[in-house]
C-alpha cells in the first residue's frame, strides 16, 4: 500500500548518480555516493494533490527509482549483491522536487540544502512495486513528461554507484530501518515546472510500460505566507 511509505523513518537521496545529470548542473563528480535526506513530511502520494510551488522558487523534478527497504541495514558489504538485493522489499517511482534557485544559493554560500528538498509535497511518489514486477533493478527506463512533453528518459544502467554500494556507504554512516525510502539518483533532463503544468512519470522494464509506476501530478502556485529570500 502507498500509505504505509509515510510510516518511513527517514528518506536517504542520493545526490549526482548520472554522469550526464552531473554535467547539466555544472557539478562535480563524486568518488563515492553522496547523499542527502529529504523529510517524510514531503512525501506527497497519489491522490493527495498537487505539487505546491512556494513563492520565489524555481522549482525542478528530477524522475528516480525509489527502494524501499525490508530489513535493518548495518554495515552492509558494497561486494555482498545478493545481501543488499534482499534488503529491499519493493520498489516505487519518485520524483525528487527541488528549488534550484535555493539549492544554487545554498552551494554558493556552503550553506546546507535542506530546504530546497524539504518542503511539503515535494516527494511526489507512486504506488508500491513489487520485487517480481521489476527483475533487475539496474536496467530498467525511467522517463518523465511535462505537459505531454518527454524531459527524462533514461535506462538506470547509467547509474554510476549500484544498489550494493549506494547500501553500503548508507548503512555504514546511519543504519538504515524497515519502511526506509532510498532514491538512486536521477538521469539527465531536469528542468522547471511552473503552475498549471502536469508531469507524468513511469517506467518502462524490457520496452514495456509498468501499469503500477504510472505517475500523474499536476503543479500549483503556494498560498502559504512563505517567499524565499536570499539567507
Amino acid at each position: 500500500m502507498a500509505s504505509s511509505l509515510k510510516n518511513a523513518g527517514k528518506v536517504v537521496c542520493i545526490g549526482r548518480n548520472y554522469a550526464d545529470h552531473i554535467a547539466e548542473l555544472n557539478s562535480a563528480r563524486p568518488k563515492q555516493p553522496f547523499f542527502f535526506q529529504k523529510p517524510t513530511s514531503s512525501i506527497l502520494l497519489p491522490g493527495e494533490g498537487p505539487v505546491i510551488r512556494p513563492r520565489g522558487v524555481n522549482l525542478h523534478y528530477e524522475v528516480e527509482l525509489a527502494l524501499i527497504l525490508g530489513k535493518r541495514v548495518r554495515d552492509l558489504n558494497a561486494q555482498d549483491e545478493q545481501a543488499a538485493l534482499d534488503a529491499v522489499e519493493s520498489y516505487a517511482l519518485s520524483i525528487d522536487m527541488t528549488a534550484r534557485n535555493v539549492q544554487n544559493e545554498a552551494k554558493k554560500k556552503g550553506l546546507p540544502w535542506d530546504i530546497s528538498k524539504g518542503f511539503d509535497t515535494f516527494l511526489p511518489i507512486g504506488n508500491v512495486i513489487s520485487k517480481a514486477a521489476i527483475p533487475d533493478p539496474h536496467n530498467i527506463e525511467l522517463y518523465l513528461t511535462v505537459n505531454g512533453k518527454v524531459q527524462q528518459n533514461d535506462s538506470t544502467e547509467l547509474m554510476l554507484f549500484r544498489i550494493p554500494r549506494i547500501l553500503s556507504d548508507i548503512s555504514k554512516v546511519m543504519t538504515l530501518e524497515a519502511g526506509d525510502i532510498i532514491l538512486t539518483g536521477t538521469p539527465k533532463g531536469v528542468g522547471q515546472v511552473v503552475p498549471g503544468d502536469v508531469m507524468r512519470a513511469g517506467i518502462r522494464v524490457n520496452g514495456k510500460e509498468l501499469e503500477e509506476a504510472k505517475l500523474e501530478f499536476a503543479v500549483e502556485e503556494s498560498t502559504s505566507s512563505y517567499e524565499y529570500a536570499e539567507t
